[in-house]
């Protein structure tokens, strides 16, 4: 449990790093305060080459996804740090604290897909939505993006859960197995 809301805390200070950065001009603040982050992660793994093999897959999908969205023209970033057709370097952080949260604080969302489809449908836009409140992007396209990223996200979200399993560093001991396993089926 103590390792849980170690990660819920890391992954919102992270997360709040990076888009405040963004927001107010220094952009490499997040990424920077992120290494802690996600060494500590590897660092606390059972198996650290599988953690980090989960994050890059993670990184390398939701880059892919947000560059697609910043290519088509429905979301922007502030430009002065970067150029504009590229996705900035904070947001491909935010995608390895998010990797970080899949084995760890997410693991209960294992096994159940339709509430991952639904986390994801509902938690991705809420993301972005928060971030361009914040002042680190802009939906240009509101109702297109919103769309994409709802569909995207409740796609990934149940997709990156099952990626988890296959590169799962955080394994539970037996007790906590079965434990979650017990909990699945009520």
């Amino acid at each position: 449990m103590r390792n849980t809301l170690i990660n819920i805390a890391a992954f919102q200070a992270g997360w709040f790093a990076c888009v405040l950065g963004a927001a107010n001009g220094i952009p490499w603040l997040g990424p920077l305060l992120a290494l802690p982050v996600l060494a500590w992660h590897l660092l606390h793994a059972s198996a650290p080459a599988s953690a980090l093999k989960l994050l890059l897959v993670a990184v390398v999908a939701g880059t892919l996804f947000d560059q697609l969205l910043l290519s088509l023209g429905w979301i922007q970033y502030p430009a002065a740090y970067w150029p504009s057709w590229l996705l900035p370097f904070w947001m491909t952080t935010l995608w390895a604290l998010f990797a970080s949260t899949l084995n760890v604080s997410l693991r209960w969302l294992r096994g159940r897909t339709l509430l991952a489809v639904t986390f994801g449908l509902i938690g991705g836009p809420l993301a972005y939505l928060a971030g361009q409140a914040l002042g680190a992007l802009v939906l240009t396209q509101e109702t297109s993006a919103l769309l994409a990223l709802a569909i995207g996200w409740g796609v990934m979200m149940p997709v990156l859960l099952r990626i988890a399993c296959v590169f799962d560093g955080h394994k539970l001991d037996n007790a906590d197995t079965n434990r979650q396993k017990a909990t699945q089926h009520v």
